[in-house]
């Protein structure tokens, strides 16, 4: 995810940090963001699923934010963002993977 969106989400209230936030930036492990995530309670945004398959065979990260877009530039995706932000914030205090593409906000049980 670009970093931009992570500033996005920071002005908007969030406690966010990027993986360039991080000590190994990009080339951090997934399993280090997983541990991070799951240690301070944090939600993973990804496009990536790698973050998927973990959390679904080991519950891992504990809450997820899967991005389905495909490629798209990033003020598009602050505009589908803030088109759905106040369902996302909703769906995501009541459920641990939450999947946004271009025209539906999916909740996973």
């Amino acid at each position: 995810m670009p970093r931009r969106l992570a500033r996005w989400l920071t002005a908007r209230g969030h406690d966010t940090l990027h993986t360039l936030d991080l000590a190994r930036g990009n080339r951090t492990p997934d399993l280090a963001i997983i541990e991070l995530a799951c240690r301070d309670d944090r939600i993973v945004v990804t496009k990536d699923a790698d973050f998927v398959n973990s959390h679904l065979l080991l519950g891992r990260p504990t809450r997820l934010l899967l991005i389905a877009t495909g490629n798209l530039g990033n003020l598009d995706l602050e505009r589908l963002l803030a088109r759905n932000i106040q369902a996302l914030e909703i769906a995501l205090e009541a459920h641990a993977f939450v999947e946004l593409d271009l025209e539906t906000l999916l909740v996973h049980e």
